[in-house]
């Protein structure tokens, strides 16, 4: 499936089949190509929890107002990200690059960032936003279905998964095979509404 397809394609689904086992290749390659995600000064601050014990899904879902896609997909994946990646060992993100631009960039994150915390959780949603889109895209291309999901209690989810005091969530998603279709599209406002031409 190509790029276009994929995102054309992609919906929110709700309801999948409970008994599908994704395989290790497929899990594999969602993972690969998630974290090929974008992040600004490649910070990487995204982390992702895989939810495989059932015990646990079930309290999640418990906090996630009984949504039966939390137990049902075949993945539950929590898009979380690190407030403070920015400072750990910054010069990890570009040991591969060329020496001027690791010399360059890797004093101007700690610059950009300190002293900052709304930005630095600015930067955790922008980051689990493009992550979790690469997530959709590549399950779609994969054969799979996603729903991403805000309808949960942030805190009871956090302290079930042992989040981190620095770190947030930005979302949940499951991912699997639909047992029943998405709802047509509710309504696309038109592009002249949200496209604009250099101003507002």
């Amino acid at each position: 499936m190509d790029t276009l397809q994929a995102i054309t394609e992609r919906r929110s689904v709700k309801h999948y089949d409970a008994n599908h086992v994704m395989p290790d290749e497929d899990r594999k390659k969602l993972f690969e190509h998630a974290l090929l995600s974008p992040t600004s000064f490649n910070i990487q601050n995204w982390r992702i929890i895989d939810v495989k014990d059932k015990k646990l899904r079930t309290k999640i879902r418990e906090a996630a107002w009984d949504q039966a896609q939390v137990t049902n997909a075949s993945m539950l994946l929590i898009l979380c990200a690190d407030l403070k990646a920015w400072k750990k060992h910054p010069e990890r993100y570009w040991k591969d690059a060329p020496e001027p631009a690791r010399e360059m960039i890797v004093p101007m994150i700690p610059s950009f960032y300190s002293g900052k915390p709304e930005l630095q959780r600015d930067e955790a949603m922008r980051s689990t936003g493009i992550i979790a889109q690469t997530v959709m895209l590549t399950a779609k291309a994969l054969g799979y279905d996603t729903c991403p999901m805000i309808g949960f209690d942030p805190k009871q989810v956090s302290e079930l998964i042992k989040l981190p005091e620095d770190h947030t969530i930005g979302m949940m998603i499951t991912i699997g095979k639909k047992a029943e279709p998405a709802w047509p599209r509710p309504g696309q406002l038109p592009q002249k509404e949200v496209i604009l031409s250099n101003t507002f």
